[in-house]
């Protein structure tokens, strides 16, 4: 958890460095991790499976940061703790996707 603390506190000092907090409402935070998803998604556009497994990793690592940093941000905005969210969300999949149904397929919880 200290790892995740100090990236926080990098985060929230280069943003304050910066006085760009009264632009990080909880909108423009996820408006911006659509985005950077975006810009990630853009690295695979019109690639085989083949040809995106070598998409560069440096290009890939910084799409990536961008939208944890944001997520990590709003995360941060609301009280949450993206590790207990996450593990939450795994508990509750796990419930909808039970390993003797969804095992090996792609099907929608709904159509297990």
């Amino acid at each position: 958890m200290d790892k995740y603390r100090n990236v926080i506190d990098e985060l929230i000092k280069f943003r304050d460095d910066r006085d760009w907090k009264q632009f990080h409402d909880s909108k423009n935070l996820a408006v911006a991790i659509s985005i950077e998803a975006s810009e990630l998604n853009e690295l695979f556009l019109w690639k085989s499976p083949e040809q995106s497994d070598k998409v560069e990793i440096e290009r890939i690592k910084e799409e990536l940061a961008d939208i944890l940093s944001f997520s990590f941000l709003l995360a941060e905005k609301h009280g949450l703790d993206p590790f207990d969210i996450v593990s939450e969300k795994i508990k509750r999949n796990g419930e909808k996707y039970p390993v003797e149904k969804a095992k090996g397929k792609s099907d929608k919880y709904d159509q297990l």
